[in-house]
């Protein structure tokens, strides 16, 4: 081959070769990953509930959708707030086949109003409530995953939304989006454990006093639960309750660290968990317990929902409030509640003992004949599984000040009974005093609360943030203690709760075809003349002449 031939041939193959990577590169360019959520995936007393599948392979679609739209091979991706629950409550009422649901969040799921309430319908708290609690009760056969509505995801929408304007869906003969999240089926959770973690703050036992101090419990459970658990951090529900535990048993083991000022009587401080699942951790906590130390419980105070209320909370008790303790604890905190100028209203509910199901944490207590009682923001007992936290339920659903005033009446209530101040305007705990509640303590263990996803089944025993809960509590308190145990049979859980979803630019078969048939003929002409620059054009010739038949001779 001459040297001019050799030149042009490396030339032209070179040249073959990087029309098929720039091809590749600009496919390759057009894949995007993002983190995304999956719903919740459980069964209730073998009842299946939740999203039953976890793989996704199937090109995107958005709304509005035409008229007749088959969805079956299809992935919707929908904005929270144009997300209609009618579409949604008609797909699994009739079982219609769709391939996967995006959801996408806004990143700001604590959007208020004018007047500064984020309660409103139409709010993304209030649609973003029942869309949880539809999908959550309810078995969704297809895949449904959560993302966060960024600018990519909002650039994405609006290339299907251009793709799905042209009349013709998404799919392998039209090109568009591909969404892919390569997820294994979905495993239960062996043995889900639940961890209860307790302090005490000993009382001051007179000389010659053989007696057993009374006790006084202030409990609060830290887990939470929502439609996606690896977003569900709860802040309020009970993010805000446990944090206001926390701050009690820190003022108060300085009130006890002074022989002088120690009370006599033993404080008990329970972070509980299964909170949402019937306080199961509350009741096997609870079970643990010696009969004579469950018999030394003068009451308990349970903290739940504390994080978001101006003036008015609740006492919610299992007793008549004509009972003498719930009198008189309740006077306690009227006492304290008129000097903040707030109010603190008493909500009694019999327990029935022959449902195993209870509305409020006291109610474990009461059931082992305990006085108990729990304050909260909300005037009404939460459904099952409901009110219990939430994907809305973030930093903006809980205040500092909030929490503080909670602080405030519990612990000036306590010191009250405990030191018989009951009747006397004293302020133990007075903000320009050593024993003053600190706001900051309670932002940074909020802030952490709000930025840890606490469901239990999937908040492991040797998880971090129980270590550290149990490290503060250490702090503060002596004999700490962390109960490990299983929950309750009546739930299963399965994993794969976030994954990654792939996103790809994929062509039309059209365009496959025409990019052959290019490349194909470019092949073709490269080749022949590379045979007619080196060999000539009668060896071209007889590449694609027939051979002659060769004649077999009889024998």
């Amino acid at each position: 081959m001459p040297p001019s031939g050799e030149v042009l041939a490396s030339v032209s193959s070179a040249l073959a070769v990087l029309l098929v990577l720039l091809a590749c590169v600009e496919l390759g360019d057009a894949a995007a990953a993002v983190g995304v959520y999956r719903l919740i995936q459980y069964d209730l007393a073998g009842a299946p509930l939740g999203s039953r599948a976890a793989a996704l392979n199937h090109h995107a679609a958005a709304l509005p959708l035409p008229a007749g739209a088959d969805l079956s091979r299809s992935a919707l991706v929908a904005p929270l707030l144009e997300l209609p629950l009618s579409f949604l409550r008609e797909y699994l009422a009739e079982k219609k086949h769709l391939g996967g649901l995006l959801i996408l969040l806004p990143t700001n799921l604590a959007s208020k109003n004018a007047e500064g309430s984020n309660d409103d319908k139409g709010q993304p708290k209030s649609v973003l409530a029942e869309l949880e609690k539809l999908l959550l009760h309810q078995e969704v056969p297809f895949p449904v995953y959560f993302a966060f509505h960024d600018d990519n995801m909002d650039n994405l929408l609006e290339d299907i939304r251009k793709i799905a304007s042209s009349g013709q869906p998404a799919s392998a003969s039209t090109g568009g989006y591909k969404l892919i999240v390569p997820s294994a089926e979905p495993k239960k959770v062996s043995s889900p454990t639940i961890s209860n973690i307790q302090g005490w703050l000993p009382g001051l036992k007179g000389e010659g006093d053989a007696e057993q101090l009374p006790t006084i419990a202030i409990v609060a459970n830290y887990d939470t639960f929502g439609a996606a658990p690896a977003l569900s951090v709860g802040s309020d529900s009970n993010g805000s309750g446990a944090v206001a535990l926390l701050e009690i048993s820190r003022i108060f083991s300085r009130l006890y660290s002074n022989p002088k000022t120690r009370g006599k009587f033993n404080l008990l401080f329970g972070l509980t968990s299964g909170g949402p699942y019937n306080y199961n951790g509350t009741s096997k906590w609870l079970r643990s317990f010696d009969q004579r130390v469950r018999e030394s419980i003068d009451y308990a105070i349970c903290l739940n929902s504390v994080g978001s209320w101006n003036s008015d909370l609740w006492m919610h008790v299992s007793k008549p409030p004509e009972n003498p303790y719930i009198k008189q604890i309740f006077e306690d905190f009227s006492d304290v509640s008129k000097e903040m100028g707030i109010s603190v209203a008493i909500k009694h509910k019999k327990i029935n003992v022959s449902n195993s199901r209870v509305a409020w944490e006291h109610e474990q207590f009461s059931r082992f004949r305990v006085t108990a009682l729990t304050l909260s923001e909300l005037s009404t007992p939460p459904e099952f599984l409901e009110s219990t936290g939430g994907l809305y339920d973030t930093r903006e659903s809980a205040d500092v000040e909030s929490i503080t005033r909670t602080v405030r009446l519990v612990s000036e209530s306590l010191a009250r009974h405990i030191y018989g101040l009951r009747g006397r305007n004293i302020e133990v705990f007075a903000e320009s005093s050593s024993l003053a509640i600190s706001p900051h303590y309670i932002q940074s263990w909020l802030d952490l609360f709000s930025r840890t996803p606490r469901v239990a089944p999937f908040l492991q025993k040797n998880d971090p943030f129980i270590a550290a809960l149990k490290k503060e509590l250490s702090e503060h308190t002596a004999d700490v203690h962390v109960q490990n145990d299983v929950l309750d049979g009546m739930f299963t859980f399965y994993d794969a709760t976030k994954s990654t979803l792939n996103v790809y630019q994929v062509a039309s078969v059209t365009f496959d075809l025409l990019f052959l048939l290019v490349l194909g003929s470019y092949l073709i002409v490269l080749f022949s003349f590379l045979v007619i620059t080196t060999r000539g054009l009668d060896d071209l010739i007889n590449i694609f002449r027939r051979p002659p038949s060769r004649k077999v001779k009889g024998a």
